[in-house]
């Protein structure tokens, strides 16, 4: 064990990865609600009358300006059927003033993989060097190799040196890093509007990637990010799922073009999260049981996979440290054995806990979790270590989870649209945010209030021997009494 280490290490157990399973989010409720999960239909208006339809359709006829560009298939009509009617679409059409928009490359070394920190020394950055380098500019960075300004900076590469305090866990820690910034290319906003006229075939990607991130700044600095969703840090959008799984909810978001012009697609999102408890609590939870007798290797194996890859922290030492769990001992703590090279013997985790800082652990039965690998893996008992809050859970719900979310996160679509508009309007308020501002993006707070039609319902056909052989539904209801299915057979449970 180095001299280094405050924590025991050993050789490390085997592990199992565990299976990723998809996002959770409840289907929208909202009439004219697009779905975040797939991809904008071809002709997403079918049904509307001609007026809108042209509006919200991208026209087909122009004859495409390269080999990439994409050309829709053309409408093959409007929809006559039925009765018109007017319904709101959670879409808010999006306004860009004519400014000159510019893209830079960012680099950072030593370089960071974690977007929140990358997001901390960018903010930093601007704070730091606004008013004296960067023209009064702020920057709208995309948490990766990429920022957006409103204009040119007063240079075409330029280095600069952001020391970041890291206060996290209670311990000030000073980090020096190096941003590289060089101009990329500028946006070509022409572009995306002759797209949207329908002049112009090829997709603008690049613009409309800019505009977004402008758009997402804010609520990628205060929420928890997930694809394009943001989910609130507040507990009061949070709720209990069980077996130490929590909800948050959330909204997601996307930038669309349409011929009414640009569009951001808003909805309410929700998703699972892994409970900010000490590891032991986590473990009673997930199991649904108490911990007076040790693990079983089932229960061990479940433990393992379920925390795999899990962010904890310690704060034995009077300041936090944070650890990523790799493993599972297959020895409780009491039994897993390291060397002590300092005392030059051989030391249960229990024992050296208990002589180095005075602490009995409570359950020396139960398995210590292993961080890290090989020769520098560490062992860490389970009641001194608290799961980092703000970690999603990917792993498959179960039934009962799966049930929970939904019945948590249904609305009605009244409720639905009102949620909504408190993110566009309070929560978010993109008018209000200085860099939108500046970058002279501005969201409409109304619903877009499209022309739809309410088909006539099929007519069902009964048998004959029954009172009524053919019914008409009425508002999707219609009753069965009386009524004699043509064929039938039966079924047994």
């Amino acid at each position: 064990m180095p001299a280094s280490s405050s924590y025991p290490q050993v050789q490390p157990a085997p592990s199992r990865p565990a299976a990723a399973a998809p996002q959770v989010r409840p289907a929208s409720s909202l009439s004219g609600s697009a779905s975040p999960y797939e991809p904008t239909p071809a002709s997403p208006t079918a049904g509307l009358s001609a007026e809108m339809a042209q509006k919200l359709t991208v026209s087909a006829t122009p004859t495409p300006v390269s080999s990439k560009a994409l050309r829709p298939p053309a409408r093959p009509g409007i929809g006559r059927l039925g009765k018109s009617v007017l319904v709101k679409a959670n879409h808010f059409l999006v306004s860009v003033a004519d400014r000159d928009l510019t893209h830079y490359d960012v680099s950072i070394s030593p370089e960071v993989s974690s977007k929140p920190v990358c997001r901390k020394i960018m903010n930093e950055l601007v704070n730091s060097f606004k008013l004296s380098h960067l023209g009064k500019k702020t920057l709208a960075y995309d948490g990766r190799k990429s920022c957006y300004a409103a204009g040119e900076l007063p240079f075409t590469s330029k280095d600069f040196i952001v020391k970041l305090v890291d206060t996290d866990g209670g311990s000030r820690r000073e980090r020096e890093f190096k941003v590289s910034i060089k101009f990329a290319s500028k946006a070509d906003l022409h572009h995306l509007h002759q797209f949207i006229q329908g002049r112009q075939l090829d997709v603008p990607q690049e613009t409309l990637q800019f505009l977004d991130v402008v758009l997402r700044q804010n609520p990628s600095n205060s929420c928890e990010v997930v694809g394009r969703s943001f989910f609130s840090r507040n507990p009061e959008e949070h709720g209990e799922l069980g077996n130490g799984i929590n909800y948050w909810k959330g909204f997601y978001q996307s930038l669309r073009p349409t011929q009414m012009g640009l569009s951001l697609n808003i909805d309410m999102s929700a998703r699972a999260f892994y409970e900010s408890i000490l590891v032991t609590e986590f473990v009673c939870k997930y199991l649904n049981r108490d911990l007076t007798r040790p693990l079983s290797d089932q229960d061990r194996l479940k433990v393992k996979r379920a925390l795999k890859g899990v962010r904890v922290e310690m704060n034995h030492q009077g300041h936090i440290k944070r650890h990523k769990i790799s493993g599972l001992s297959t020895e409780p703590t009491r039994q897993l054995m390291f060397h002590l090279e300092e005392a030059g013997t051989d030391v249960s985790v229990a024992d050296y806990y208990r002589q180095k800082y005075n602490i009995v652990l409570k359950y020396p039965f139960l398995p210590a979790l292993q961080s890290g690998t090989g020769q520098r893996s560490i062992y860490l008992p389970m009641e001194l270590c608290k799961i980092v809050d703000g970690q999603r859970y990917s792993k498959k719900l179960n039934e009962r989870q799966v049930t929970a979310l939904l019945r948590a996160t249904c609305q009605r679509p009244n409720e639905r649209e009102k949620s909504i508009n408190k993110v566009v309007v309070s929560a978010n308020n993109y008018n209000s945010q200085d860099l939108v501002t500046e970058f002279g993006i501005n969201v409409d707070t109304s619903f877009t209030t499209i022309e739809a039609r309410v088909l006539p319902p099929p007519m069902l056909k009964y048998h004959e021997t029954g009172r009524e052989s053919r019914i008409e539904p009425r508002v999707g209801q219609w009753n069965m009494i009386d009524k004699v299915y043509i064929i039938w057979f039966e079924v047994y449970l």
